[in-house]
């Protein structure tokens, strides 16, 4: 009982990201993959649909399968909750909010006959940002570079040596927003 008392919420947007991840998982498996297709994936449809818009963010918590789901998981329970801690919650959510409504318009806009599922723009968002945490004023970090030359460069590289059906052109995009609003808010902070 002792151990139970002492655990804590201590990265509310990560674990709830991760929860209702999870519960939509959950709601796929049992709709056989129909309530990703009408809410949780992104492709062009009729801006008459109502739930067009709400699926510019929505789809970032719909996962393929459980090997999909846990890969993303992992990388964001590792990295969540150290970019959390550093620029706060409401943040975060902003930076997720942001990320996903770029991944979303890029894909209806320059991709039209694709469909996107996935939190794996937010994962490299949030790979981004981590190698930004310990920013200091007018400085840039060699892990941030290395970090944008190994992970963005091998998305890059796979995007046209590799055939599959990954989005790398998502992870990308998830990673120029993490630089991005990585690079805004330290300057905020460290003003």
């Amino acid at each position: 009982m002792k151990f139970i008392k002492s655990l804590y919420f201590n990265a509310p947007v990560t674990l709830s990201f991760v929860f209702i991840s999870l519960v939509v998982y959950i709601i796929a498996s049992l709709t056989d993959g129909i309530s990703n297709i009408l809410f949780f994936s992104i492709y062009q449809s009729t801006w008459d649909d109502p739930f067009a818009y709400i699926r510019i963010f929505t789809h970032v918590l719909g996962h393929a399968g459980i090997d999909h789901y846990f890969g993303n998981m992992m990388m964001i329970l590792l990295l969540g909750p150290i970019v959390e801690a550093r620029y706060g919650s409401r943040q975060l959510l902003l930076f997720i909010v942001i990320t996903a409504l770029v991944t979303g318009l890029t894909i209806i806009l320059f991709f039209p006959y694709t469909a996107l599922l996935g939190a794996s723009g937010i994962v490299f968002m949030l790979i981004i940002l981590s190698s930004l945490v310990n920013i200091d004023k007018g400085r840039i970090p060699i892990t941030f570079i290395l970090v944008v030359v190994l992970y963005l460069g091998r998305e890059i590289f796979y995007s046209f040596t590799i055939d599959d059906n990954i989005s790398r052109l998502t992870h990308v995009i998830g990673g120029i927003c993490g630089g991005a609003m990585g690079f805004y808010i330290n300057k905020k902070i460290n003003r």
